[in-house]
């Protein structure tokens, strides 16, 4: 359910073009639709601007094709994040429409195109190739929600020319997502760099004592840059949904 969907109900209701019965049968999935194995939240538009997102792993295929299915047929678009590849075929199956991206693991149904108000580009920026995986969650998870975004990968520390070289795109972007395995230092050298918010992300990439993330993940919490904000090991969608919310223009009720 989205704002202009509930609008156009209210409004065929005050015209006399649906009687109240039929506009309250419209309106029968607020707050939320009880499938047995999920409460389904219809109306997640309205509070926070983006429609309920499904997290795919430790779901069976026919779980998340069911929650797709009621979400798709109140025109909202649709994203399911860790989803896996036969999930993904039977998604596909059920709504032809369905993009699916194996890296990101991610799958997308766009039934109306997003148009935030954006403040600016939202920077995708990536340790080493093996980050990938959750860089790209981040950068299809808004491409869904219909920032502007851009990538710039392969720039760790282990060779800091790389990064450098790019200071331009850098330092024009809103806000920068960084993405980063083993000791976690990519985000403090690029916050150190710009002046703009900075979301880092820990991977799980790494050997024996990078600990499955947690040394990238304490490295970024004790950063010496100040102000930058961490997530939890590989969660890009998070970091995009933050990124998001960051560089989104809200409407003045003052």
């Amino acid at each position: 359910m989205t704002a202009e969907r509930l609008r156009a109900i209210l409004a065929r209701v005050q015209s006399g073009d649906l009687d109240l019965d039929a506009g309250l049968d419209e309106l029968k999935h607020l707050p939320f639709e009880d499938l047995g194995f999920a409460r389904i939240d219809h109306h997640r538009a309205l509070r926070t601007g983006t429609p309920e997102v499904i997290f795919g792993e430790g779901k069976t295929p026919e779980q998340i094709v069911a929650i797709a299915l009621r979400l798709a047929q109140t025109e909202q678009n649709v994203l399911v994040t860790r989803i896996a590849p036969d999930a993904a075929v039977a998604l596909q199956q059920a709504l032809p429409e369905t993009e699916y991206d194996a890296v990101a693991r991610l799958a997308r149904i766009i039934r109306k195109k997003a148009t935030p108000q954006a403040f600016g580009t939202i920077l995708v920026v990536a340790a080493g190739t093996t980050d990938l995986p959750v860089a790209e969650e981040a950068v299809g998870t808004l491409e869904a929600l219909g920032h502007p975004v851009e990538r710039l990968y392969d720039v760790g520390v282990a060779g800091l020319h790389r990064l450098l070289s790019e200071k331009e795109a850098i330092t024009q972007a809103n806000v920068l997502i960084v993405v980063a395995g083993m000791e976690g230092a990519l985000p403090t050298v690029v916050a150190g760099l710009v002046e703009r918010p900075v979301i880092a992300v820990p991977t799980s990439v790494g050997y024996g004592a990078a600990l499955a993330g947690f040394t990238a993940l304490l490295g970024m919490l004790t950063s010496c840059a100040a102000g930058i904000t961490v997530v939890n090991i590989d969660n890009g969608f998070g970091a995009a949904m933050a990124a998001a919310r960051i560089n989104t223009r809200r409407e003045s009720h003052g």
